[in-house]
């Protein structure tokens, strides 16, 4: 164990990445299927809880209050994630279809409808010196705002695309997944969040480890129904050349559109970053709700390629902010 831990910390492709990377290839030979696949499923529920729940007890009031002030800067963030995403998703269509096929598409323009990360939003603008406070309440809302608007931008735009499948029931089963457990989380902060903030590798490993179990049960259910035999490795590379070129465009509309509205570094940082980030840990509970099972791993597949690509890309550019930053402040 303590080898393949060495191996781990040496490489240069991040753990998580080959976590889930290695959650695809288990799936591929060991699914989990019948009586044992419902039962992960409810797993994968409390699981998905628990995680939201820890959100909720991450995020102190006295932050809350401090980054909502900044109005221009969440507006402009969620028009990045909730406008700017959709329409650049739906432009695609003609040039993207043709290469990857229509489930995948799907699934290409179902990343463009998820709210932002969390966690990799805060930690990048952090690194880069940029507005702390305002990534916090920015990303946050994101996801709560999300729990809506998601769903709905997948009625407008995807109702006749991937089997989606959105009712009442379905936006309740997204706000009992993901909003209330959040809620619970910061109803109960004041007695739980020191100890899980001395304790900050329970929510990390909280976070990775879900995100790598619903991995597993979706594509488990999908090669359960054969998705595989519909994917070649064609494909498979045009959805990571089509993640690389949104995030490139997307980081550079996020630095040049706060630039001309006169926004300072520090919040054209916390823009870029949380502006350009899709969430994996919100965006795969959404659609095992909001998808036929058949059809989930396929919907999935691109938002897990561009989660790394965004990743990989993002954490390279704040190290950059971040000694640009510090050269600025040895200068001064």
């Amino acid at each position: 164990m303590r080898t393949l831990k060495n191996l781990l910390d040496r490489s240069p492709i991040d753990g998580f990445i080959l976590a889930i990377v290695a959650a695809v290839v288990v799936a591929a030979f060991l699914p989990i299927r019948g009586s044992v696949a419902e039962a992960f499923d409810w797993v994968v529920v409390v699981a998905i809880g628990a995680l939201f729940f820890l959100y909720g007890t991450r995020l102190h009031p006295r932050e809350a209050l401090d980054g909502l002030k900044h109005w221009r800067l969440h507006l402009l963030i969620l028009a990045f994630t909730f406008v700017a995403f959709p329409i650049i998703g739906l432009a695609l269509k003609p040039v993207a279809e043709p290469l990857i096929g229509d489930d995948l598409y799907a699934g290409l323009l179902f990343l463009c409808l998820v709210p932002s990360t969390v966690q990799s939003s805060i930690a990048f603008t952090s690194i880069a010196r940029g507005n702390i406070a305002g990534a916090i309440v920015s990303a946050s809302a994101s996801n709560i705002l999300g729990v809506f608007l998601t769903p709905l931008l997948v009625v407008a735009l995807m109702a006749n695309t991937g089997d989606a499948h959105i009712d009442a029931s379905s936006i309740l089963k997204i706000v009992g997944q993901i909003l209330v457990p959040f809620i619970i989380g910061q109803l109960v902060r004041p007695w739980v969040g020191p100890f899980f903030a001395r304790h900050a590798k329970i929510t990390k490993l909280a976070d990775r480890g879900t995100i790598v179990l619903v991995v597993y049960v979706a594509f488990s259910e999908g090669v359960d129904h054969g998705i595989w035999s519909s994917v070649d490795a064609a494909q498979m590379i045009w959805v990571a050349v089509i993640s690389l070129l949104l995030v490139a465009f997307m980081l550079v509309l996020t630095d040049w559109v706060p630039k001309r509205l006169g926004f300072d570094r520090a919040d054209t940082i916390a823009i870029q970053f949380c502006g350009t980030k899709k969430s994996l840990a919100t965006g795969l509970p959404m659609a095992t709700v909001l998808f036929a099972g058949s059809t989930v791993g396929l919907i999935v597949l691109p938002l897990m390629i561009f989660h790394q690509i965004q990743l990989i890309i993002c954490s390279w550019l704040a190290t950059r902010y971040g000694r640009e930053a510090e050269e600025i402040e040895a200068a001064t």
